[in-house]
């Protein structure tokens, strides 16, 4: 594992959001929803592809909270420019489980 100085992590912009739309995304190549993301009025609105639908529906994301990167420069994923990435862990079974905040807070706050 590469060791990284404190500036390196500060460089990286970890922000809550809250998921306010959850969209299909038929022509991903693999499973994956389109999410369009708040992170706060100073951040707003980003778009997301998100591999995560092996454990979350549509209908449990909308209103979730979750932890993104909101400084990746955007990627092109199909017909998707994903502006944000949308962070978890994956288990040994490749399902992904989102990393979110265990109590409500504020959109657009930064992880320390």
């Amino acid at each position: 594992m590469e060791e990284i100085d404190w500036d390196d992590f500060a460089k990286v912009e970890l922000r809550v959001g809250t998921i306010v739309e959850v969209h299909d995304f038929p022509e991903a190549r693999k499973p994956a929803w389109k999410l369009v993301v708040d992170f706060g009025p100073k951040i707003g609105l980003k778009k997301s592809s998100a591999q995560i639908t092996d454990l979350y529906g549509k209908d449990e994301l909308k209103g979730k909270q979750v932890v993104g990167v909101v400084n990746f420069p955007p990627k092109q994923i199909g017909p998707v420019r994903s502006e944000c990435l949308v962070t978890g862990f994956i288990r040994d079974d490749g399902a992904v489980v989102l990393a979110v905040p265990d109590k409500p807070v504020a959109n657009g706050l930064k992880l320390a």
